[in-house]
């Protein structure tokens, strides 16, 4: 304990690393290790990635080495993250305007963050799995029968994590303004209603709009497009999906709709509120960069083809 403590008290943190060569010897010529990690970002010949078993068998090493060569350098070939950075040229303006609900919601108001869930399937699964127990894992089949889809109409308020929802069997502007007459009946007429919408195209339709201008208490505020991750609603609907409608067995709608409303008569017995914590002027940087990184790549991809 002592040799930790003088160690520490020498050269701080840096003290408690073990000090340069140390230990076995590697045997992988440096030519080698370079050729592992700098190859691993080229996908090989008629194949979209490299395998450990693949970039072992190429560079003549064990998987072991690939794999210890490839953690330390934190290169996972086998990992994909979607994205999709928004072409909105009214970005900033409705970036600000979602942001700021969140970050300073108004007085004698509401913010409910809106959307669709739709075509939630009512899968069945062929036969029955065995349950979870101890030493072996919950099974289902992997084919099942469709019974038909629903969609969920959901509106979380923000200032305490309430769910205000409906189910239908279509997605049109009808049901959209049903619900909206349905949040008009449960909510006080005294508070004015701030929605937070993505751009769908029932949201901004005809009627709708002609019901919301004899309706002014209802404000309506636009996420910019391809840009759902402002609107918290959708991180609710991650929740539904993991809890209820991925792995459930459905022999019906009916069953799939009552399966969703008695989650969300629970959940609403204890809200879960969702807070907004990231600074605006953070994730706009992040934008910036990404969108830098995006023209370089198809610069790159527009001088390739020449």
């Amino acid at each position: 304990m002592g040799k930790w403590c003088g160690r520490f008290a020498r050269n701080g943190f840096a003290g408690l690393h073990d000090a340069k060569g140390r230990g076995r010897k590697s045997t992988i010529e440096p030519a080698i290790q370079e050729k592992i990690i700098t190859t691993a970002v080229t996908p090989p010949p008629h194949r979209s990635r490299w395998s450990v078993r693949s970039m072992a068998r190429h560079a003549g090493v064990s998987r072991e080495t690939v794999r210890r060569l490839w953690h330390a350098n934190a290169i996972k070939p086998h990992v994909t993250r979607t994205f999709k950075i928004s072409n909105d040229p009214c970005f900033a303006q409705k970036f600000w305007d979602v942001v700021g609900l969140y970050l300073n919601p108004p007085e004698h108001a509401l913010v409910l963050c809106c959307d669709e869930k739709s075509q939630c399937q009512a899968l069945e699964r062929t036969q029955p799995g065995l349950p979870l127990g101890v030493g072996h894992v919950r099974t289902q089949t992997h084919d099942y029968t469709r019974h038909g889809t629903l969609t969920l109409f959901a509106a979380l308020s923000y200032l305490d994590g309430q769910i205000h929802n409906r189910t239908a069997g279509r997605h049109t502007h009808r049901e959209w303004l049903d619900f909206l007459k349905h949040l008009d009946r449960e909510t006080s007429p005294e508070l004015d209603l701030h929605l937070i919408l993505d751009n769908y195209c029932t949201h901004k339709h005809a009627k709708v709009r002609a019901w919301l201008a004899k309706h002014p208490r209802f404000h309506l505020h636009f996420t910019p497009t391809s840009s759902s991750w402002l609107n918290l609603v959708e991180r609710f609907f991650r929740d539904l999906t993991v809890d209820v409608v991925r792995d459930g067995s459905f022999e019906s709608v009916k069953a799939l709709a009552t399966a969703i409303e008695g989650y969300l008569l629970e959940r609403n017995l204890q809200p879960t509120r969702y807070v907004w914590r990231q600074k605006g002027a953070v994730i706009l940087e992040k934008l910036r960069k990404a969108r830098l990184v995006l023209e370089q790549a198809q610069i790159r991809k527009e001088d390739s083809s020449l």
